[in-house]
C-alpha cells in the first residue's frame, strides 16, 4: 500500500519528519519576505532589493536540493 505522507519526502532523500521540518523552515522565510513586501509596499524605500533577493537565494537552494536528490536530472 503507498504511504502518501513518505511517498514524496523518500523521493528527496529525507524522512517525513525531516521533510517537516525543511518545509516549516521554507515557510517561515516566506512570511518573513511577505512581510517586508507590505512593508515595501507601504514605504517603497525600504526593503527594495531585500524580498527578490531572498526569493532568488531560496529559489537556488532549492533547486540544489532538487538536483542533489535526483543526480541524473540535473
Amino acid at each position: 500500500m503507498k504511504n502518501i505522507f513518505k511517498d514524496h519526502p523518500s523521493k528527496v532523500g529525507e524522512t517525513y519528519f525531516e521533510h517537516f521540518l525543511k518545509a516549516c523552515s521554507f515557510g517561515i522565510k516566506l512570511l518573513l519576505i511577505a512581510v517586508r513586501v507590505f512593508i515595501h509596499a507601504i514605504f517603497p524605500w525600504c526593503f527594495e532589493h531585500s524580498a527578490s533577493d531572498r526569493v532568488s537565494k531560496l529559489h537556488d537552494i532549492l533547486q540544489n536540493r532538487k538536483n542533489s536528490a535526483n543526480p541524473d536530472k540535473s
